[in-house]
């Protein structure tokens, strides 16, 4: 990390990799402990943070009719759960229950925090069609999110994948951390406090859910404030 303070993303996704190969390692048993948890990040020098946009409507729409089955797959995966775009690729067939609405079970990779997540519509609808277009039945440990050989997918090849795609639909400017905020918006219009939505997205803190949630109700009230003038 300090060898690459010139490229911060880059450094700060150092310990997030080496942690996701330590909760395997753990889970073989050959460590007790996970050596990468609980380093902290480096700051972006502020003349070199990017906002993350949030996906408008229009920009949804053209996803949802445009993109390719995978594309599609992952940009569900991240509005519909409302996490990072870090722990999309580490959700099981094994993590997904289809009962009822369906849920997404998670232990987030920052914080280390269970989660249940009750799918949406279109994330249920993503979900039961990417497995149905399996040719076999998978086994829970089988990755949602795989490359063409089956083997999972790390961060940086979804990233690839989904940058290459933004930029054929022009949508470049809408990146995929974006798509955990544009979850947020959606549960702020669907009228949920700070609370509910943080039980969702799993913020530590309500500064990050009032930022988005409170853009997403301030164009939700000015809505209503247009509908009752003359």
């Amino acid at each position: 990390m300090d060898k690459n303070t010139h490229r911060v993303r880059f450094a700060n996704y150092i310990p997030v990799a080496i942690s996701m190969i330590a909760k395997e390692v753990i889970r073989k048993r050959w460590l007790t402990d996970n050596p990468a948890k609980g380093i902290e990040r480096l700051n972006v020098p502020k003349n070199r943070r990017q906002p993350h946009i949030p996906w408008p409507d229009i920009a949804v729409q053209k996803w949802r009719a445009e993109a390719g089955p995978l594309e599609r797959l992952i940009f569900e995966i991240g509005v519909g759960s409302v996490q990072r775009p870090g722990d999309w690729v580490c959700f099981t067939w094994g993590d997904y229950d289809p009962a009822g609405t369906g849920t997404l079970r998670l232990r987030q990779s920052k914080g280390d925090k269970p989660l249940i997540l009750p799918c949406t519509e279109a994330l249920k609808a993503a979900l039961d069609a990417a497995k149905a277009a399996l040719p076999f039945s998978p086994l829970p440990s089988r990755h949602i999110i795989t490359k063409q050989d089956g083997s999972r997918m790390d961060y940086r090849r979804m990233a690839e994948i989904m940058l290459k795609e933004r930029r054929r639909l022009g949508l470049e400017a809408y990146d995929l951390h974006a798509l955990r905020y544009r979850g947020v918006m959606e549960l702020a219009w669907a009228g949920c406090d700070d609370d509910e939505i943080m039980s969702y997205s799993g913020h530590s803190t309500k500064a990050m859910v009032r930022k988005y949630a409170g853009e997403a109700r301030q164009i939700m009230r000015a809505r209503q404030a247009r509908a009752k003038r003359c």
